[in-house]
């Protein structure tokens, strides 16, 4: 058990560390993404009207819960990226050398990436009067909740992806390639029903359309925002088996031992 808590509690501290020291990296995760709500926002907020859970709905609050996911997966990039930067400096081969779990190194990679997504996202979700979407204590606990696991789940992902590289440059092409039209097909910018057929089987076979429905759901109480949005119970069940199977992902991949770890 030491062996597994001791460098996973270690790694995160090394996160939270490395993110105090460059806080730069809170304008891009926070900033992009609050320039894209506002403008899309506001670009569409005469076009956009649907039922929602209290009344009509428009863009500017629809597009919100995708927004908070948004600044989760920006996170998710910028913390992961820094496996590649630490094979590239010596430290990734430092630790795998060392006498303790890789679990423990592929645990403390995605905790720590998964907290600074989760204070990211909840110091944007304080917005969410601004887009007509009320905040109560049971609404802020549920959001977090779901965005932990939302975080989690995106942050193991991310770890799968970059553990093998050794480019910057394709691993930023790979994630946009990646997890941006995730993303885009999750129903965090358009709603899952009203499409073509292939375009909502897409939607619907996308983790990640169930964990901005999870969101949604916890910023409604419950209640669904959009057409088509899965029931809680499908949401969350989805979300934790995308979570469990990406960190599955992880630890396999961390707990090989390949020539390309000590290069």
């Amino acid at each position: 058990m030491t062996r597994t808590l001791l460098p996973a509690v270690t790694l995160w501290r090394r996160e939270m560390v490395r993110f105090v020291r460059q806080r730069n990296r809170v304008f891009s995760a926070i900033a992009q993404p609050a320039l894209f709500w506002a403008l899309f926002g506001a670009g569409f907020k005469g076009s956009f009207k649907m039922g929602g859970a209290a009344g009509d709905t428009d863009f500017l609050e629809y597009f919100f819960p995708g927004t908070v996911v948004l600044i989760v997966l920006f996170t998710a990039i910028f913390s992961t990226i820094s496996i590649i930067e630490d094979r590239r400096e010596g430290f990734l081969q430092s630790v795998l050398v060392a006498p303790v779990s890789r679990a423990g190194i592929a645990l403390g990679k995605i905790a720590g990436g998964s907290t600074l997504a989760l204070v990211q996202a909840a110091v944007f979700l304080a917005l969410a009067p601004l887009a007509g979407i009320h905040l109560t204590v049971a609404t802020v606990v549920a959001a977090v909740g779901a965005l932990a696991l939302v975080a989690f789940a995106l942050t193991a992902l991310g770890v799968v992806v970059a553990w093998p590289m050794n480019s910057t440059q394709g691993f930023h092409a790979v994630m946009m390639l990646v997890l941006m039209p995730m993303w885009l097909l999750s129903g965090a910018f358009f709603p899952l029903e009203g499409g073509p057929a292939w375009l909502t089987i897409l939607m619907k076979a996308n983790p990640l359309t169930y964990g901005v429905a999870l969101v949604r759901h916890a910023l409604y109480e419950g209640a669904p925002s959009a057409a088509g949005t899965p029931s809680v119970a499908v949401s969350l069940g989805a979300t934790i088996a995308f979570a469990a199977c990406a960190f599955a992902a992880a630890l396999v991949l961390v707990g090989r031992r390949t020539r390309g770890d000590l290069q």
